[in-house]
């Protein structure tokens, strides 16, 4: 298996900017509802599967977590779904906030 893709926050903060890549938040409830990438996907066990099947594996993908070390594992799982261009977010969440304090959305 080919290893992950890594982005980081500048790169990511582009995409998003352009909304020209699928962002999705891995972390428990309680952080994504505290803060979050504007327009990212919360995802859970349970809401993993319909993603899945619904959302575009042609487009780019960036997968985030606290700091930037269970997204690997997650992004390799999209890899292995058949998403095309997966990305693990260098830094997690934690990254996307010391580089942009201000551009956070909360629940």
């Amino acid at each position: 298996m080919a290893p992950i893709k890594e982005i980081d926050v500048h790169q990511v903060k582009e995409l998003e900017d352009k909304g020209s890549a699928t962002i999705v938040d891995i972390r428990d409830p309680a952080s994504f509802q505290a803060g979050h990438i504007p327009n990212a996907i919360h995802l859970s066990d349970s809401t993993v599967k319909q993603f899945v099947i619904d959302t575009d594996k042609n487009k780019p993908l960036i997968v985030y977590c606290y700091h930037g070390i269970s997204s690997q594992g997650a992004a390799a799982y999209f890899s292995e779904k058949g998403f095309k261009k997966v990305s693990s977010l260098i830094g997690g969440f934690e990254g996307w906030l010391s580089a942009f304090p201000n551009s956070t959305k909360k629940v």
